[in-house]
């Protein structure tokens, strides 16, 4: 059985029966599609379009399917075109015609509009929450780890910095994603049920009722635009892309740090795994994992994207394209902020080997400067100056704090014995801008 045919002689092809099937994929909509269906059936009996005797039938029917398919009594298997023919042909069989009565003033245009727009409204809220149980993590392991580290700019130790701050550098970042979550929330909370195909019903219905039944701020301004928007999708698909973008940063620099050659963290056994060759190694696939699936996630928004770019209103088919790369991506952004968090929060911090590599970077470079320019020369020259320090130190194979005032002097008579406290690293951390660190 399908919802539609009356017009045709001829039977579909088996070949595009199941070329058009959507049902294993949209199958993940049940839920929305059973509970936008009570919400429609509920308002169709108040506005006295059906008899409330028909009303609570078809509504205690859909509530005992939704039951018995989270129960696994049903499975959503089958020939059926889509997730909204598995709906209604399973509640026609189950409570006879008075099922038939259910799309009225209904389209499958709103209702697959108001199907994702519920599913992707409820997963945002999942995905923010995520994102804040990352941030959480982050601030804490960083606020528990406030050792001294090098900060890197062109990959080259550039200044000192605290483990801490590094941390909180992605807490701005992650935030910055929350808000973004928030926005899309904001902007997609719009009920399109009622807009039927695309130019509304002959009945008399009641759109307030319905957005407020299932959550929604209120209905769409616009029929046309509420069955064939798709905008929503491509935000949160920007902004997952933009969620992998910073995960994948975080994950380059914990690979980084898990190398021998930085060796500032151990990345938990739980999230690392060996090799079937080399009995010594310990690799990073967590990170790494998390750092290749940013590209399917990028995918999706350039396909939406591609999909949506000349389409004439309102909906086409290929909108049906919306949902298995959004449900890809969706699936993806949830399990690689999932693992992240749990890397953060199980990876040991190694204080000596950081502070180690601070003191081979001559990260206090910078302050000699500045103490020069203290003196009274002027930054340029103290530029040159240090920069002839640093070259001497690489030769003698020393540190600039290790100079002697004996052999520091001999570049600028400004030097006195203060410039030992002035450069000191953990005095660097609490002057000037660093202060927020």
């Amino acid at each position: 059985m399908k919802l539609w045919g009356g017009r045709f002689k001829k039977g579909e092809s088996k070949l595009m029966e199941d070329f058009n099937s959507s049902l294993p994929f949209d199958k993940r909509l049940y839920y929305e599609d059973i509970t936008g269906s009570i919400a429609h059936v509920t308002m169709l009996k108040n506005c006295n379009i059906i008899s409330e005797e028909e009303g609570n039938a078809i509504k205690k029917g859909l509530e005992d399917l939704l039951s018995d398919i989270e129960a696994g009594k049903v499975l959503i298997e089958g020939t059926y075109e889509d997730i909204h023919s598995f709906v209604e042909i399973n509640l026609i069989e189950r409570i006879g015609d008075v099922a038939k009565k259910l799309h009225t003033s209904r389209s499958r245009n709103d209702q697959v509009a108001l199907d994702m727009r519920l599913y992707t409204k409820k997963s945002a809220i999942v995905i923010k929450e995520y994102l804040e149980k990352l941030v959480n993590t982050l601030n804490k392991v960083g606020e528990e780890n406030p050792y001294i580290m090098p900060g890197y700019t062109h990959l080259q130790r550039a200044q000192v910095v605290t483990f801490t701050h590094h941390m909180k550098a992605y807490v701005s970042m992650f935030s910055r994603d929350i808000k973004r979550i928030e926005n899309a929330i904001d902007i997609l909370d719009e009920s399109p049920l009622g807009c039927c195909a695309l130019a509304g019903t002959t009945y008399n219905i009641d759109r307030e009722f319905t957005a407020k039944e299932l959550g929604f701020k209120k209905p769409v301004d616009n029929f046309l635009d509420g069955v064939s928007d798709r905008d929503y999708l491509i935000e949160l698909s920007g902004d997952f892309s933009i969620i992998m973008m910073h995960l994948s940063r975080l994950s380059e620099e914990l690979i980084l740090w898990s190398s021998k050659e930085f060796d500032f963290i151990l990345i938990d056994d739980e999230f690392a795994t060996g090799s079937s060759i080399m009995p010594q190694k310990k690799n990073p696939d967590g990170p790494e994992l998390i750092r290749g699936k940013s590209g399917r996630v990028y995918g999706t928004l350039i396909s939406l994207l591609t999909t949506m770019k000349s389409l004439p209103l309102a909906y086409n088919k290929d909108m049906q394209e919306d949902k298995e790369m959004f449900f890809d991506s969706l699936d993806t952004v949830s399990k690689c902020l999932i693992v992240m968090e749990r890397i953060i929060a199980t990876m040991k911090i190694k204080k000596e080997s950081m502070k180690k590599a601070v003191k081979a970077g001559f990260l206090n470079a910078t302050e000699v400067a500045d103490y020069l320019v203290n003196k009274g020369m002027a930054f340029r020259d103290a530029h040159k100056v240090v920069g002839e320090i640093v070259l001497y130190c690489e030769e003698s194979s020393k540190a600039i704090e290790d100079l002697s005032l004996d052999e520091i002097i001999k570049f600028s008579n400004l030097f006195s014995q203060d410039i030992y406290e002035f450069i000191n690293y953990e005095n660097s951390i609490k002057r000037g801008i660093k202060k927020n660190m």
